[in-house]
């Protein structure tokens, strides 16, 4: 990435280095996300954690209890706070949502373990690497505008989270499996997106260095949650279930 931000864009050292410190701040923060979830999940990826803390029997058998659902949809209202209250709260605040968010999803993620072989979630995590990779590359090299493609995008993530929220409750395979098709378009595109609005802010230099730092949290995030539900709809399409 230092190579390519070198070639493309920014024509001083000085903005180079900006540039350079900028994204290497945004990725740090997304390596450390992904770090945070994937350990959570993987340590408490068991039947026998799920059985105690997030399953209640009943007459009809096992039934998610209200931790359950408290663990799944709460990411959401963490998401909604980091994002709309970034110009109020301060930088050590915004990191703890982040941590927060973060720590939600690892837990969230964590059935995957249950499910899916760990040979089967290595090869789609690499896979996913690769393509989001790909396609960070392409957004900040571009020289197309892709405004008006990020807001056909993000109406599509809406109508993927809405339908997503509804098939959690329907469990239809079928449903999933287009899900996740429209979700590797979306997520992918909104990849290149967000990496050539990120491109615009490390440019920028007339953004206070607090407001930098806010403005990198919030991109690694943003990455982050694009790796996450990448990642997310490839394993429902190509993972082998144990």
């Amino acid at each position: 990435m230092s190579e390519i931000i070198d070639n493309y864009s920014f024509d001083t050292a000085e903005k180079q280095a900006a540039a350079r410190q900028f994204f290497a701040k945004v990725y740090g923060f997304m390596f450390f996300a992904l770090i945070v979830s994937g350990a959570i999940a993987y340590q408490y990826g068991t039947e026998a954690f799920f059985a105690k803390h997030f399953l209640s029997p009943t007459p009809k058998g096992y039934q998610p209890n209200f931790l359950y659902y408290v663990v799944i949809f709460s990411p959401v209202g963490v998401a909604l706070l980091l994002q709309t209250m970034i110009n109020r709260l301060s930088f050590p605040l915004l990191f703890g949502l982040f941590s927060l968010y973060s720590i939600l999803i690892g837990f969230s993620l964590s059935y995957i373990f249950i499910f899916y072989s760990i040979g089967s979630i290595a090869t789609t995590f690499g896979i996913t690497a690769v393509t989001f990779g790909v396609m960070a590359i392409m957004g900040f090299v571009t020289k197309l505008d892709l405004t008006k493609m990020g807001s056909i995008l993000y109406m599509a993530f809406i109508g993927i989270f809405i339908s997503s929220m509804i098939n959690f409750f329907l469990k239809s395979e079928a449903f999933e499996y287009l899900i996740s098709i429209i979700g590797v378009i979306v997520f992918t595109g909104l990849t290149a997106y967000h990496m050539q609005q990120l491109k615009q802010f490390a440019h920028d230099s007339e953004i206070s260095a607090e407001n930098k730092n806010k403005l990198a949290l919030l991109g690694g995030f943003t990455l982050y949650v694009l790796f996450i539900n990448l990642f997310v709809s490839l394993l429902s399409l190509f993972g082998n279930r144990d």
